[in-house]
């Protein structure tokens, strides 16, 4: 049976499972693409495709989270998320795919995990997002963007949330490699100096761009509209185009170009929308910048921009211009725009940008055919004006699980603390107290209520499989963090290993464990018959629960799919995490094995449980033989192992450590002279005889 016991252990450590699924196909993905957009192209071999909107245009990219950042869930499994995102990094949205997280599996309503997603609607990859609610004082006005998640499902959308992440910073580095990958630098508003028009020429901080009439003709050599501008080609050196560009949304800037009236009216505007950016355009030769069916506080017809290769959304402000009187009077007579863009679209004043011109040309008289050539004008505002934010770093995910369990953890801490140092310095104090029974179920009840239904301590098979999984995939085990309250139960479980073996957590630390304590108890106040196996159908039942785990060490190797439905063998989700609100069948199931705790003490536990032999294994860890024994125990005397309601004691009255749940009655009849048959006979000055060998 060693052997066997060891041989499952190997198992689980080192079995290896299917690779990952390759990304989805066309006919998978094009569903979840919200029309008048659709699926374009597929752009590489991990799952990238093309968004496309109404016209066929490039809108965006289409891609599953699950090729690019597969990272594991409490199941072991990724869970897998479509997410749309535009040209400017944007979430058009983010759909749930697929998953196998336990707590939405048949748990909570998978509708929450759904909705969660609606959220990243609208946010840019460029915002700090973040899962959960602010932190501490001086959280108003941070630049974090907060996402709520879900009650007692947070560790695994916090998960989800790093896998979104992962997979669009990736695309943005891979194909859209213009966004800002920061918040966008803002105008100095206390930030003066006294600047002249000609200073701003001279540092460059104002761009002209001139063409002549012999350089446009150039863009259109060998077109079909070579030859029809005649005032080109009666004078070829004659300036077409004569602009000057500046950004006027620092303030000595703004003050050196604009009149009085102009510059209030700009102030005014831009308290408005504190992240528009301002950029006057002054064209002062025959271009003219607009055409006759330009409408006011629209984009300019014959104006574009781009920067790092995507364009710049640039739009009339509607506002009056007064130009500064000291500008000279050919500025003074051309035309002039004041363009705006948002800078939270990812655009940059100190880095350089291209505004492009477009040169008009038609050919023919009745439905004359436009051809359009592009002048490129790059410019760039010098950074002194400019400030940027520091970027507000979130806290790493496991972070934010700790601060928010804080309290929790406190409390947990300080009993496991508590617990631990009764059971290692004053175990047999502790069961020698005339109220032992009460301050055991007194701990039992705290178990249940604050570890199991407030703290979701309920520790299950999920996860030494979903580590397993983990480490056979080469993945990150960063997904243990994310339940911090847990991870500590597991903690003090292992140390428990050591020390106790699995007696610390069967024993004390189980809230559904303890439900059937109270149960077997509320059955002996009913009097009803118990059920007690002989010890040979005992020892044949307890093997059950090692069946039971080799069935999740085939299922790993076969369908690991499959271990999701399989864990509802522990009734642990439904009876703690989801308190019993679930489907009927599963209730009943929970419900039916505390019934028979009531007449068979705590069978789940001994029997069936596939976390139990789990410990059972890990308990061949233990270090030392914790529970004293005499050597007229088991022979003659055998008054500890018929009282045992675990029978972990051997007819020779050894322990049988792998199946003690540490309820310390045997300690409590080993110290008490009132029970223990070679203290009461000691005490009469008699003594039993122990049998030679």
């Amino acid at each position: 049976m060693l052997t066997l016991l060891r041989l499952l252990t190997v198992l689980i450590t080192l079995m290896a499972v299917p690779a990952l699924a390759d990304p989805l196909p066309r006919d998978k993905i094009a569903p979840y693409i919200v029309p008048p957009m659709s699926l374009g192209e597929q752009l590489n071999d991990k799952g990238v495709w093309q968004l496309l909107n109404s016209g066929g245009a490039e809108a965006g990219y289409v891609f599953e989270t699950e090729p690019m950042a597969p990272l594991p869930g409490f199941s072991g499994a990724s869970i897998n998320m479509l997410v749309v995102l535009d040209l400017d990094g944007r979430f058009l949205d983010v759909q749930l795919i697929s998953h196998n997280e336990p707590i939405f599996v048949s748990g909570l309503p998978e509708k929450l995990f759904y909705d969660f997603f609606k959220q990243y609607r609208g946010h840019s990859i460029s915002d700090s997002l973040v899962v959960g609610t602010p932190y501490g004082a001086g959280s108003e006005g941070s630049a974090l963007v907060y996402l709520d998640g879900v009650t007692k499902g947070t560790a695994s959308v916090r998960i989800a949330h790093e896998s979104i992440l992962a997979a669009a910073l990736q695309v943005a580095r891979e194909k859209m490699s213009g966004i800002a990958t920061g918040p966008p630098a803002f105008p100095k508003m206390d930030y003066r100096e006294d600047l002249t028009w000609d200073d701003l020429v001279a540092q460059g901080i104002v761009t002209r761009k001139t063409v002549s009439n012999a350089e446009v003709d150039a863009l259109f050599a060998d077109t079909l509209w070579a030859d029809d501008d005649p005032e080109a080609k009666d004078d070829p050196e004659a300036p077409y185009l004569d602009l000057w560009v500046v950004d006027i949304g620092a303030p000595s800037v703004a003050q050196a170009v604009l009149g009085k009236s102009s510059l209030e009216e700009l102030q005014n505007f831009m308290q408005i929308s504190d992240t528009d950016e301002p950029v006057l355009v002054i064209e002062t030769a025959r271009h003219g910048l607009i055409t006759e069916e330009f409408v006011r506080n629209t984009a300019p017809d014959l104006i574009s921009a781009r920067q790092g290769g995507f364009p710049i959304a640039f739009r009339d402000s509607d506002i009056y211009i007064e130009l500064h009187p000291d500008l000279p009077d050919a500025l003074q007579d051309g035309a002039a725009l004041i363009l705006r863009t948002d800078r939270r679209l990812g655009f940059d004043p100190t880095t350089e940008w291209v505004l492009e011109i477009s040169a008009l040309r038609e050919h023919g008289f009745f439905q004359p055919e436009v051809g359009t050539a592009v002048i490129d004008v790059p410019h760039v505002t010098p950074d002194r004006f400019y400030a940027r934010p520091e970027i507000a770093k979130p806290a790493p995910p496991w972070l934010d699980a700790l601060r928010a369990r804080l309290t929790d953890l406190i409390i947990l801490a300080v009993f496991l603390t508590g617990l631990l140092a009764a059971l290692s310095f004053g175990m047999n104090r502790l069961a020698g107290l005339p109220a032992f029974t009460p301050v055991r179920l007194f701990t039992l009840g705290f178990v249940t209520g604050f570890i199991g239904w407030w703290g979701q301590g309920q520790l299950s098979i999920a996860t030494p499989i979903a580590v397993a999984r983990t480490a056979l995939d080469g993945g990150s085990f960063e997904f243990l963090l994310y339940d911090p309250f847990s991870l500590l139960i597991w903690a003090v479980t292992i140390l428990g290993f050591v020390i106790w073996g699995r007696a610390l957590f069967c024993g004390w630390l189980c809230p559904f464990g303890a439900l059937q304590e109270f149960a077997h108890h509320l059955g002996r106040l009913l009097r009803l018959p118990q059920i007690e196996p002989n010890r040979v159908w005992d020892t044949r039942l307890k093997g059950l629960k090692y069946v039971v785990l080799a069935g999740f060490v085939g299922l790993l190797f076969t369908n690991p799919a499959a271990i999701d439905t399989a864990i509802e063998v522990e009734p642990f989700k439904t009876a703690i995490t989801t308190f019993f609100v679930r489907e009927w069948y599963f209730v009943a199931y929970a419900i039916g094995l505390l019934i028979l705790s009531m007449v068979l003490f705590k069978g789940f536990c001994r029997y069936l449980c596939p976390l139990g032999a789990v410990m059972a294994i890990g308990g061949f860890l233990r270090g030392r033989k914790w529970i004293e024994r005499r050597l007229e125990c088991g022979s003659p005397c055998q008054l500890c192992k018929v009282k045992c309601n675990y029978k972990a004691i051997a007819p020779s009255g050894k322990v049988q450590y792998s199946e003690c749940f540490g309820c310390l009655d045997c300690v409590t009849i080993h110290d008490d002279a009132a029970q223990c048959v070679p203290l009461i006979l000691a005490a009469k000055g008699r003594k039993l005889e122990v049998p030679a060998e």
